[in-house]
């Protein structure tokens, strides 16, 4: 029976799940609640068929800005983390700068984008890079500072030059942080996608959450908060499956047959 332990750790979530929308339909029909306020999920899910293709078409706008922003936050977050770990002077002058800009509150920006660059996807991809370069950089900045130094020392007493430390050193024993900030900031994207668009857009789940709330159609706004939920998790989850082929070394090991006997 122990062997089926895993599986039955990675069904118990789904089973979770599965209770908690079979009570949800249970009580809404019972209490006669509108669809207007709170549809029960088998309503969702037709909804579903009902906007699919528009839905689809909205989803490919939001991820294609969600990806685009991700991306150059995770260029930009690398090369500052690396500069800014290399010159302390720079670290001295920027840090505070950095610091600040996650202080000023996410609408004030995206308002402020959209007047400034009007209502294409640059004010999206913009939003999306402020939300996710920041714990990437924070994470890797740990992650370069916590190399061990005799490593580096070491390195350094064989010729070794700096470009050659950063390169065989401190990134190698820094992705496993850099990777954790990944995956924040891949749940990140999609809600920095989210927000710009609804500040202003002409396509997007965000624009179309917010028709689909104007006119109280809350089946459609849960049908679309599925999406966003769905999309995030993918992302954290291509996230993980990029730091198992890139970093093999932080693999969790697998556990023993006496492990396994003492379980």
């Amino acid at each position: 029976m122990k062997k089926f332990r895993p599986t039955a750790a990675k069904l118990l979530p789904l089973g979770t799940i599965l209770f908690f929308l079979l009570l949800w339909e249970f009580l809404v029909r019972v209490s006669h609640t509108p669809v207007w306020i709170l549809p029960a999920p088998s309503q969702v899910i037709i909804s579903f068929g009902k906007i699919g293709p528009v839905l689809l078409s909205h989803t490919l706008v939001t991820l294609m800005e969600s990806l685009l922003g991700f991306g150059l936050s995770i260029i930009i977050a690398f090369i500052l983390a690396l500069l800014l770990d290399s010159f302390y002077g720079l670290r001295s002058a920027l840090y505070p700068l950095i610091i600040f800009s996650q202080t000023v509150p996410l609408i004030v920006l995206t308002i402020l984008f959209v007047i400034w660059f009007g209502f294409g996807i640059l004010p999206k991809i913009l939003v999306v890079i402020l939300v996710c370069f920041f714990p990437v950089l924070i994470s890797l900045m740990n992650g370069l500072e916590a190399v061990d130094n005799d490593q580096i020392l070491l390195f350094k007493s064989m010729g070794a030059k700096p470009g050659a430390i950063i390169r065989m050193v401190k990134i190698p024993a820094a992705l496993p942080s850099f990777f954790s900030g990944l995956r924040i900031s891949a749940t990140y994207s999609i809600m920095g996608a989210i927000v710009a668009e609804w500040m202003g857009a002409a396509k997007g789940l965000g624009y179309f959450m917010t028709l689909a709330q104007k006119g109280f159609k809350v089946d459609q706004v849960l049908a679309i908060v599925v999406v966003i939920c769905l999309l995030s998790f993918g992302l954290v989850k291509a996230v993980d499956l990029l730091e198992y082929l890139l970093v093999p070394w932080n693999r969790k090991p697998a556990r023993t047959a006496i492990e396994e006997a003492s379980v």
